[in-house]
């Protein structure tokens, strides 16, 4: 029975296992993002989050700490240069796990574990989130807005376009239709 047998041995030994997931921690803090199964990212997030937690405040104790489970130098400086940085104001879920497809040849589950802060597809940009605001009352906010852009529009100003340079091309097709004929 395994009662509070919380690890996830991966069917690995113990030394195998802690080479894989140190390694998997540095390529996650060097590439931001890597592709592998569900089982391992899962177990990774679980090994890299504490150590993105020391990442946020440099010392030299926190550097040693993390290099006893990373043993990767440029892997220490990513983490506590740029990484660090980036998300000194985060109170922690730092990685996110998105499911792909099942691999071809032995069917296993996949899955792609990246730094949430390092993805500009899914951040919340500042500009957006001031413009878009809740709305109150559908009859106060209408009418004002469009007084104001007709009166803007009155005067239209027309610029002028740039000259552009004319360039003499000759036709490549000539000649490479008497050679294929």
């Amino acid at each position: 029975m395994r009662h509070g047998d919380k690890i996830k041995n991966l069917g690995r030994t113990a030394s195998h296992r802690k080479a894989l997931l140190s390694n998997l921690a540095s390529q996650l803090i060097e590439h931001k993002r890597i592709v592998t199964t569900l089982a391992k990212a899962k177990s990774l997030r679980v090994y890299v989050e504490p150590l993105l937690t020391r990442g946020k405040e440099d010392t030299m104790h926190n550097r040693r700490v993390v290099f006893s489970y990373l043993q990767d130098k440029e892997s220490i400086k990513e983490l506590f240069g740029v990484i660090g940085d980036k998300i000194a104001n985060r109170p922690g879920g730092y990685t996110r796990i998105i499911k792909l497809p099942r691999r071809m040849g032995d069917a296993a589950d996949m899955a792609m574990i990246e730094l949430v802060d390092f993805n500009e597809i899914y951040k919340k940009d500042s500009s957006e989130g001031a413009a878009k605001k809740t709305r109150r009352s559908r009859r106060s906010g209408t009418a004002a807005p469009k007084k104001e852009a007709a009166a803007e529009t009155t005067a239209p100003v027309i610029e002028e376009a740039p000259a552009v340079p004319q360039v003499n091309e000759t036709p490549a097709t000539e000649g490479t239709e008497e050679t294929n004929a």
